[in-house]
């Protein structure tokens, strides 16, 4: 299906033009804010200029690849917009990832620099050592330790922001993005710049009404789009509160959509639901977005019955599906907003579907919303026919627009499989309803089969929050030779509860039909989750094949 109109235009740029463009448009209103440090738009432009500069001399070049290997803080920002401004691919990566995996991705892309922190060096050093990496730039040092690295300043000292052009365009890569996939190998995504260009026009469209246009200067400006009307964001005010990991796709892009609309960034290093709610009262925070575990931690947060949270004018779920538990719980928690579902893949840059932010259609609880402007989904049969579903009917998701990436780096083969003609095969099973409404089911991968029957984990978990006792959980198949996969449930119980496993299986089953039935209840006092807020199922499978040996 098609979504609404109007067809949107997108600029000819690259990223490399957004901090000039960004500082032309709020000079000196915060752009980033962690902790006790400030830094504004004009000082954003004038950093990652210098850092540009400092790359160029360092024989950094175009489509050279630059690693970012740092958590949340404002390096991390003038780092991955000057690497841009210097022609530069930047590639992400966990902070937090083992040596081999990061020694792995810098032989993947062959990266020539890496920006880190202090807590993490000797693992970049000796993941780096004999690659391709010639420099490394240590945020929070004040000077390097040994050959080719620097402190973040020592890096800059000297430079400035001198105007200058890479010979890069719209198909260059900005960044790789490492995922896991529908494959669980861990693959670079080739986001082009046009890719990024792309999701976040259709992004402040969609959530603030602009559309987003080149000046005959090559800078930016964000002009209203008459027939969208208010949709919830306003272009050079308010304010965001980050959590979630900026290496990861829906941080970043969101990141770079915020941060042309003009709302502060504010880091808030280690989540802790109450420091989040503090923050977003101190701030007065406008518009706010995590993942479901996130939300739910906060929702349930016994500040959020005292903060004053009536700045919040949305707030917006993605990573993974939300229950209507923590739905319903949001809308207590920030009484003034409109809390959507949004529905994004990395392999999609970020944004692929979301509630509008507009009275004037209706959302629909459970759904993600509609396919943002100039994006198609459809719905195929789980076979190899392919044939497209009609509404109501569960199938494969398969996606085309402007933001669909480029493939995966070095992997040819998996590209071909999942990027077919312009489309792309999520890996998602979902259905459309009369409407067009997305409805996302489950990932492929996480779907069961018992006795001949398709068994989908969300549906399972919708009703296991429901129960009283339960805070959250997950379900998992459980190998149960000729009848296939069958259903367990992990679940937390809520403070000071003591959950009857029995009773829960019960409860499921008197809502569902047989061959849905929870056939056991693991209770654990935490679901393990990734840095993204998504919840780890292959760690609750490992667990399941442990017990069984």
């Amino acid at each position: 299906m098609n979504s609404a109109a109007p067809v949107l235009h997108y600029p000819e740029l690259t990223l490399a033009a957004f901090p000039s463009g960004m500082a032309n448009l709020y000079g000196d209103k915060a752009a980033v804010v962690d902790g006790d440090t400030v830094c504004t738009y004009r000082e954003l432009d004038q950093r990652s200029g210098a850092f540009a500069a400092a790359l160029r001399d360092a024989g950094v070049t175009e489509r050279d690849v630059v690693l970012l290997h740092l958590g949340n803080c404002i390096e991390f920002v003038v780092a991955y917009y000057g690497a841009l401004r210097a022609g530069a691919t930047v590639t992400l990566v966990n902070p937090l990832q083992p040596g081999p995996g990061l020694r792995s991705q810098i032989i993947d892309t062959g990266a020539v620099a890496a920006v880190t922190q202090p807590g993490q060096l000797d693992t970049l050093t000796a993941a780096a050592s004999g690659t391709t990496v010639r420099t490394i730039v240590v945020a929070g040092l004040p000077a390097g330790v040994g050959r080719g690295q620097f402190g973040f300043d020592e890096f800059v000292r000297g430079y400035a922001a001198a105007p200058f052009t890479p010979a890069v365009s719209g198909d260059d890569v900005a960044h790789l993005a490492y995922t896991g996939g529908t494959t669980g190998l861990s693959k670079g995504v080739r986001v082009l710049h046009r890719n990024v260009l792309a999701n976040v026009t259709q992004m402040i469209a969609w959530r603030a009404g602009h559309e987003v246009c080149a000046t005959d200067d090559g800078g930016i400006e964000l002009r209203p789009i008459e027939s969208l009307g208010d949709r919830g964001v306003v272009p050079g005010d308010g304010a965001t509160v980050v959590v979630s990991p900026l290496f990861h796709a829906h941080a970043l892009i969101n990141m770079s959509f915020l941060l042309l609309c003009g709302a502060t960034q504010v880091f808030a290093g280690r989540f802790e639901p109450g420091r989040m709610l503090e923050l977003i009262e101190t701030h007065r925070a406008t518009y706010i977005t995590g993942s479901p575990a996130m939300w739910h931690a906060v929702a349930t947060h016994p500040d959020a019955a005292t903060r004053d949270t009536d700045s919040v004018r949305v707030v917006s779920s993605g990573a993974a599906p939300i229950d209507h538990v923590t739905l319903g719980a949001l809308s207590r928690a920030f009484p003034s907003a409109s809390v959507v579902e949004g529905y994004g893949l990395t392999e999609g840059t970020c944004l692929v579907a979301s509630a509008p932010l507009t009275g004037s259609v209706a959302y629909k609880l459970g759904s993600v919303g509609l396919p943002v402007f100039d994006t198609e989904v459809q719905i195929r049969a789980q076979d190899d026919s392919g044939a497209v579903l009609e509404a109501g009917d569960r199938g494969k998701l398969w996606v085309r627009g402007p933001q669909v990436t480029d493939g995966y780096l070095n992997h040819p083969e998996i590209t071909a499989q999942q990027f077919v003609d312009g489309w792309l095969d999520t890996g998602d099973i979902a259905y459309l309803d009369e409407d067009g409404y997305l409805f996302i089911c489950d990932r492929t991968k996480d779907m069961l089969i018992y006795k001949g029957y398709n068994v989908y984990p969300r549906e399972l978990e919708e009703i296991l929050v429901s129960h009283p006792d339960v805070s959250s959980a997950a379900v998992v198949g459980r190998e149960a030779g000729s009848v296939g996969q069958e259903p367990v449930a992990f679940v937390v119980p809520l403070p000071g509860v003591r959950i009857d496993g029995d009773a829960v299986s019960a409860f499921v089953a008197e809502r569902v039909l047989p061959y849905k039935k929870v056939r056991d209840v693991v209770v654990v006092e935490q679901l393990p989750t990734s840095a993204a807020g998504k919840i780890l199922k292959t760690k609750l499978r490992e667990q399941l094949a442990t017990a069984a040996t």
